[in-house]
């Protein structure tokens, strides 16, 4: 089945690239970026046959710098917009969001996923501690997929890369953090006793603040963004480190049937042993990885460890669990 992004590189090395040169025999200032990257399953290299129903079509963005954008967007958009509606039988038709294909700028492309406004070098990347904190993490997921075609002046290759180059020491310590106290929370303490109560609602909702963040900690751990909630598990795939413990959470499942079969012990059980496998197979990756010495698989021990070796004020001074409430 022929993907987004290599759907997206035929149509430009087809009709995109020679638009692009005639356009820039006029514009010989202008310096242009191309590629297919942000939203969209097709981005990530995700889509399937189902993807289709919506925003799958010939096309690809075109990034310009703020300068250049005023001077002459309008009219390479023009140029863009007389490109072919349909290509290999696929038609632009398709698509629903507006904004995802054709020229913008490298500032608002970054500054949508990261909230910041960079340097004028480096446009919307983020600048301190704090920004890189608060930046979603499946924002820079979605910051850093897809694949380039061009890149005239390299500003949006550099931004990319400094994205690429992942958090900060401390912002990844205090995310880390954030995520071992959810887990021995969420997982650890609270699943079990609301299985024990026979609350299912409440088992459902810890099952599942549980899973995204052991998601969260799988991604960091790798040094990767980890994308849109409904990608997150299926990415696992991309990863080194960890990714067999997808296997482990495939069980949850087991644990509501028989939650609602009125076997809350056994329920009680299997929850345990998913949370504590999980939990220590990340304990002792955390461990590997210089992040904490404590020896427990319970993860909130690891916390003092962990937001020690954090330097700036700020960042450790904030609640435990900032970034994930």
């Amino acid at each position: 089945m022929l993907k987004g992004l290599e759907l997206a590189k035929q149509y430009y090395e087809q009709f995109g690239k020679d638009a692009i040169e005639q356009f820039l025999a006029s514009h010989p200032q202008i310096s242009i970026a191309a590629g297919l990257a942000g939203e969209g399953s097709q981005c990530f290299g995700y889509d399937d046959q189902l993807s289709r129903d919506h925003d799958f079509a010939p096309g690809f963005c075109i990034w310009l710098s703020d300068e250049d954008f005023s001077s002459a967007g309008a009219e390479l958009q023009a140029a863009y917009d007389r490109l072919p509606d349909r290509f290999l039988d696929i038609s632009r038709e398709n698509m629903i969001a507006k904004g995802r294909l054709g020229v913008t700028t490298i500032s608002r492309f970054y500054s949508q996923f990261t909230g910041c406004s960079g340097t004028v070098s480096q446009p919307g990347l983020p600048q301190n501690n704090l920004q890189w904190l608060m930046a979603p993490e499946h924002c820079l997921a979605a910051a850093t997929n897809g694949r380039i075609f061009r890149d005239d002046s390299g500003v949006f290759s550099r931004v990319r890369q400094s994205l690429l180059d992942f958090y900060p020491p401390d912002v990844l310590r205090k995310k880390i953090a954030a995520r071992a106290a959810v887990l021995s929370q969420a997982g650890q303490y609270n699943l079990l006793r609301v299985i024990r109560r026979e609350d299912e609602v409440a088992a459902m909702l810890s099952a599942s603040r549980f899973t995204e963040a052991a998601l969260s900690m799988i991604y960091l751990l790798n040094r990767r963004y980890m994308p849109f909630y409904k990608w997150a598990y299926h990415g696992l795939s991309d990863l080194e480190l960890l990714s067999d413990i997808g296997r482990k959470l495939e069980k949850f499942p087991e644990v509501f049937s028989r939650l609602q079969s009125g076997k809350a012990k056994y329920a009680y059980d299997q929850a345990f042993s998913i949370t504590e496998e999980i939990c220590a197979a990340l304990a002792a990756e955390l461990r590997r990885q210089g992040f904490s010495s404590v020896q427990s698989d319970f993860l909130q021990d690891h916390l003092a460890d962990i937001m020690a070796g954090i330097a700036d004020p700020q960042i450790s001074n904030m609640p435990p669990m900032a970034d994930f409430n």
